[in-house]
């Protein structure tokens, strides 16, 4: 689905970012975010206690799942640091972002900030959004057509079933990407922290497994553990995007429907809020990232019936609605590659 809307002469923007400042809905919530990384940083550790006074014992599996959602939920504060909703200072969030993902995690701050900002300013903008870029998976019909033979098509051909599986792999796609970012030198920002954080983060971990562990159960873990946690990580951010309207390369759309458009939200309650981690109000944390997570549910009741008034589509669905349209997306991307041959030579 393409977007063609025309741009717009002046922005519908600044009147939502008033009603948005004078609900005070941007102010820091220190509070909330005191008792929530307290509770998430103590069931961290505990788990790792957990871990050790199990010892060689094939039940460290069950700890390895519990691993895997532990560490997406560390990345969800990091998420939170480095988007600037937690503290007041630039400096301030940039350091759990960089504690929470490059030594609790093994993410890169420098990596991950760099591609997210680039996927903010310009979500599903074909060319400019690198969540959309060309990589495993076709996101638009262009990279489909560049798929002639070999696993590249097969893979879109069936991208749709192909999907989930995939996410089990996410997790070591996260930590790999994080290492070539900081090997390559690019960032110049916490760079040797960053390196020094990942550093201990991969030789703990590797260490904590070899020491407790027998060489097999060491390999599970592993396995378990990061299947838990790429998976938990993907379907957390598939939702928000996939599926919704592209934006054609060089088309310029104004900036509150360039967000609203491209966004689908997530219904549901405080289990899911805590369950994506805020990400399911994705068309607020668009629209304002620095939001604090506990303020997005208030924010959206303004920027729904904001956008009712203005005539734009605001997109809510189900967490499984959310799945089957982008799964039918996928599948609908890959048609062509099952009814043409494949070219040869």
């Amino acid at each position: 689905m393409t977007l063609t809307l025309e741009t717009r002469r002046g922005s519908d923007f600044s009147a939502l970012s008033r009603q948005i400042r004078e609900a005070k809905l941007l102010d820091r919530r220190y509070g909330n975010y005191a008792v929530r990384i307290s509770a998430t940083l103590g069931t961290f550790s505990a788990a790792w206690v957990a871990f050790v006074l199990l010892g060689d014992s094939w039940f460290q599996l069950i700890t390895a799942g519990l691993m895997g959602v532990l560490f997406t939920q560390v990345a969800f504060l990091g998420h939170d640091g480095g988007h600037q909703q937690i503290l007041r200072t630039r400096r301030g969030n940039e350091l759990v972002c960089v504690i929470a993902g490059d030594l609790l995690v093994g993410l890169s701050f420098g990596w991950w900030v760099d591609k997210h900002n680039r996927h903010h300013s310009h979500p599903n903008h074909e060319g400019q959004d690198p969540d959309i870029g060309d990589g495993v998976l076709a996101f638009t019909t262009g990279q489909v057509a560049a798929r002639h033979r070999g696993l590249g098509r097969f893979i879109a051909r069936n991208q749709a079933f192909l999907f989930f599986p995939l996410l089990l792999l996410e997790g070591l796609n996260l930590h790999v990407a994080s290492a070539r970012y900081l090997m390559s030198g690019a960032g110049r920002r916490y760079r040797r922290l960053e390196i020094g954080l990942f550093t201990i983060h991969i030789l703990g971990y590797l260490a904590a497994l070899v020491v407790v562990l027998s060489p097999a159960q060491a390999i599970a873990f592993f396995a378990i553990h990061q299947a838990v946690f790429g998976f938990y990580m993907g379907c957390s951010f598939a939702p928000n995007h996939k599926g919704m309207p592209t934006i054609p390369a060089g088309r310029k759309i104004d900036f509150l429907r360039r967000q609203v458009l491209t966004s689908r939200n997530v219904r549901g309650g405080p289990f899911t809020d805590f369950l994506l981690g805020g990400l399911n109000y994705q068309v607020e944390h668009h629209l304002f990232p620095n939001m604090p997570r506990p303020s997005l549910r208030k924010a959206q009741v303004l920027v729904r019936e904001y956008c009712a008034a203005h005539g734009i589509l605001y997109t809510e669905t189900s967490l499984v609605g959310s799945y089957a349209t982008v799964l039918r997306y996928l599948h609908s991307l890959g048609a062509p590659l099952r009814q043409a041959p494949a070219r040869v030579g």
